[in-house]
């Protein structure tokens, strides 16, 4: 078999304990041989060299949008920017893939008559090095508002690199230990590339549960 595919996913947070820009994991992964095809993060950098921005948010009150930058000295993201263009109501609208494959991830499309919502930008704040960060949060209330929102996610179908099948992978995944759901599921990794499921076992990623009984 191949060499495994690295997908990296940081929604959670690393402090900045030193002023030069730190190795990050894909850096790791990549001097390993096994590159990352997929390195999202609305916190930080997951790679030294990373100087784009991390995220898009779009503003509720006129529909602009706006991206996020990363700091300069530490690669952690700019959440001044976020403070500083919101007003009361921001959604985070796209996700920018820092891999070479540029795995973007957008607000999943509307299926069956149903649509799913972006993340709330300011949901959830912490500090990193004295600055704050907003986190990624899923879930499905309290933003869908009618019947046919059924929370948040994201997508990309047309992607570069990503394992397919049974090809082997790795994913890596940081998220807030306290925020998790009951059911099936919040998920993250190769998916369908199509509108529908193939039955169970047909999909290969993390899902942040509680429950223990069948998969997805």
């Amino acid at each position: 078999m191949g060499s495994p595919r690295r997908l990296a996913l940081w929604w959670s947070w690393l402090a900045c304990v030193r002023a030069t820009r730190p190795v990050g994991p894909c850096d790791i992964f990549a001097a390993g041989g096994t590159p990352c095809v997929a390195a999202h993060s609305v916190a930080r950098a997951l790679y030294a060299n990373v100087s784009g921005p991390l995220y898009e948010i779009r503003r509720a009150s006129d529909n602009a949008t706006t991206d996020v930058p990363v700091l300069a000295d530490c690669g952690i993201v700019d959440a001044s920017v976020v403070d500083a263009f919101c007003d009361r109501d921001c959604t985070i609208t796209k996700i920018y893939d820092q891999s070479p494959m540029r795995n973007d991830l957008s607000i999943a499309p509307a299926r069956r008559g149903f649509r799913d919502l972006g993340v709330n930008a300011t949901r959830r704040a912490t500090t990193v090095g004295g600055r704050t960060v907003y986190a990624a949060v899923f879930e499905q209330e309290p933003l869908a508002t009618t019947p046919k929102e059924v929370g948040v996610g994201y997508r990309n179908d047309n992607t570069t690199g990503i394992a397919t099948g049974d090809d082997p992978e790795t994913l890596y995944m940081v998220v807030a230990g306290d925020h998790y759901n009951g059911a099936c599921c919040f998920d993250y990794g190769n998916a369908e590339d199509h509108i529908g499921d193939d039955g169970a076992a047909t999909m290969e990623g993390i899902s942040w549960t509680r429950r223990t009984g069948r998969g997805a």
